[in-house]
């Protein structure tokens, strides 16, 4: 009888953290430029982004919509 052992492979945890760091950091700075934009001309930004509907500040706001994004395209 032949026997093989086999190896799970692992990913590589620095892999994923710097695609994770790839996705959310671009996405991060083009939602926070709409969330300050929308600030500045006086609209309700928080409409316009998902996750970001009941949260105060800007930050956490576009922190929230950069997460749900990132659910929906991972």
């Amino acid at each position: 009888m032949n026997d093989m052992s086999y190896e799970a492979h692992k990913p590589s945890s620095r892999g994923d953290k710097l695609s994770f760091v790839l996705i959310f950091a671009p996405c991060f700075v083009l939602l926070l430029s709409l969330a300050l934009l929308g600030q500045l001309v006086g609209l309700h930004w928080q409409l316009w982004l998902p996750g970001a509907e009941h949260k105060a500040s800007i930050f956490s706001g576009v922190h929230a919509a950069v997460y749900t994004l990132m659910s929906h395209i991972i």
